[in-house]
């Protein structure tokens, strides 16, 4: 009976454990790994790759496990706002910002014009993401994106949805390499396979990324230029309202129904239906608004917010609200920070 109960709590634990790797099952040649030969052919017979290419990148790859680790603890889902915003805005991180910003300005107040693009939220992107381009990552790309797409598993029998999610992003890797005559063994970014100063993925660097200097390359590896104007042309494509609010700070009279906070969707819920439902911002909006219900862990207590269309913009670079909140009050205080030096 105790040897039955004890494989039972063993099979339990392998189906409901959060992410293993199941690292005893991954190749040191990816261009053999069981999960492979699929991916192989759709780069042959879609995009006209020669095989050989294919899989001399693949064989070159190589399994980081240090990469399921991180993708095991995001900071977003693990540590409270008050902990994860101490991680992105700092008294150093403000004054970076408010270099980065008179290094830059030029660029900057170009994309504000032709992009319609607030010079404030392109550099709280880029400082969130790179603190200013001094991070942008020392993992090989193809190594993050072959762990992430064949050797990350939700439980034991099951391929989530983010394994496709970066299985498409490898096969966009060899694409930019390709298009860019660029070696796909030699780039670098994050352990997610994000890259260069405003850490976009292959796809994004394929759909948004832009040669804003104008000398027939698109780097945002080493490029201040190209990386503004391609953080500023993913947010225009995403609907970027120049000059709007972002957020606003709210009181609320009442317990909020835990299933309408933190929901990132397009806001659709009226000011008055807030209102109704007990919630009072602290500063005057046009009447009709929508937005969405926000609360956040501080440190002695819940702040409550309303995110309004921007916010939700931000969010396109990164599904999370924390992030989101981030790079908004970052943006603000690198916009106050300036302000203080120059007369703006």
């Amino acid at each position: 009976m105790k040897k039955y109960c004890a494989r039972k709590l063993l099979a339990l634990c392998l189906l409901t454990a959060p992410v293993m790797s199941l690292s005893s099952l991954s190749q040191a040649d990816y261009s053999t790994h069981p999960e492979v030969s699929a991916f192989i052919d759709l780069m042959v017979d879609k995009h006209e790759f020669q095989r050989d290419d294919i899989v001399a990148w693949l064989a070159a790859a190589e399994y980081q496990e240090s990469i399921v680790k991180a993708m095991s603890r995001p900071a977003e889902k693990v540590k409270p706002w008050y902990e994860y915003r101490k991680h992105f805005i700092s008294d150093a991180r403000i004054k970076g910002g408010v270099k980065f910003w008179q290094d830059n300005q030029e660029t900057l107040e170009r994309a504000e014009q032709e992009l319609g693009v607030d010079a404030a939220i392109i550099v709280g992107i880029i400082g969130v993401e790179t603190n200013y381009g001094s991070n942008t990552g020392s993992y090989k790309v193809i190594d993050a994106l072959c762990t992430l797409a064949f050797d990350y598993y939700i439980s034991i029998d099951k391929r989530p949805a983010r394994q496709t999610f970066f299985a498409a992003e490898l096969e966009n890797l060899f694409l930019l390499a390709r298009e860019q005559k660029q070696n796909p063994l030699e780039l670098k970014g994050s352990y997610a396979g994000a890259m260069g100063w405003g850490q976009f993925m292959p796809s994004s660097y394929r759909n948004y990324a832009v040669d804003f200097d104008n000398d027939q390359f698109v780097d945002i590896w080493n490029n201040p230029t190209d990386a503004i104007g391609s953080v500023a042309n993913y947010f225009a494509k995403h609907g970027w309202k120049k000059g709007e609010l972002v957020a606003v700070r709210a009181n609320i009279n009442s317990d909020p129904a835990e299933d309408s906070l933190n929901k990132l969707f397009k806001p659709g819920i009226s000011l008055s239906e807030l209102r109704a439902q007990g919630y009072k911002t602290l500063e005057k909006l046009p009447e009709d608004s929508s937005a969405l219900p926000l609360r956040f862990e501080a440190k002695y207590g819940n702040e409550y917010w309303l995110g309004l269309h921007n916010f939700y913009v931000i969010s396109r670079y990164n599904p999370r609200t924390k992030y989101a909140m981030a790079v908004y009050q970052l943006s603000e205080l690198i916009q106050d920070g300036r302000c203080a030096q120059t007369d703006c």
